[in-house]
């Protein structure tokens, strides 16, 4: 079958059921500077990996740096919670004996039994609030990634103008 060199520039993908298709890759790099030595060309290729994964680094450093703020952040409220918890166990067995001595107690007793409640409330609250915010954070994360990549698919070169479109369509 004669293929003409046009049809040789573009290349059919296949990414999860989405098919597309994008201009081939080539190496730039002429065939006489091409080394013959296997350790030369083994070296290259680990250099050209290299700069591929510093590329994609680079490229998805802002997003590295959120993720690691989200752990941390989140890790220093695992360890506040534990810390809290750890103090509500200590805590816990003067609530039993408090309970268990209720009725015998005056009504300032009863009122610091009631004041302890509302701390171990108020400290509830102010994780369920630092939780709050963390999943907001982890919204707008998810929203932003969501964003790019819908952009990413909107920035494609087939979606430049319908007759452009239909011409590829119709070239497939």
């Amino acid at each position: 079958m004669d293929m003409d060199p046009a049809s040789e520039e573009w290349e059919l993908c296949n990414d999860d059921g989405f098919i597309y298709k994008r201009k081939k890759r080539r190496l730039d790099e002429p065939s006489s500077s091409r080394p013959t030595d296997p350790e030369e060309e083994e070296r290259q290729r680990k250099e050209r990996k290299r700069k591929a994964l510093l590329k994609l680094k680079k490229h998805y450093q802002k997003e590295i740096n959120m993720w690691e703020l989200l752990s941390t952040t989140l890790y220093a409220m695992q360890e506040k919670t534990q810390d809290k918890r750890l103090q509500n166990l200590e805590e816990m067995p003067s609530f039993l004996d408090s309970a268990s001595n209720l009725v015998e107690e005056t009504e300032t007793g009863c009122g610091s039994l009631v004041d302890k409640l509302i701390l171990l409330v108020e400290a509830q609250e102010a994780i369920i609030h630092d939780v709050s915010n963390l999943c907001d954070v982890a919204e707008a994360m998810c929203n932003a990634q969501e964003e790019q990549l819908k952009q990413s698919f909107l920035d494609l070169p087939v979606w430049s103008s319908p007759q452009e479109l239909m011409a590829s369509l119709c070239d497939a």
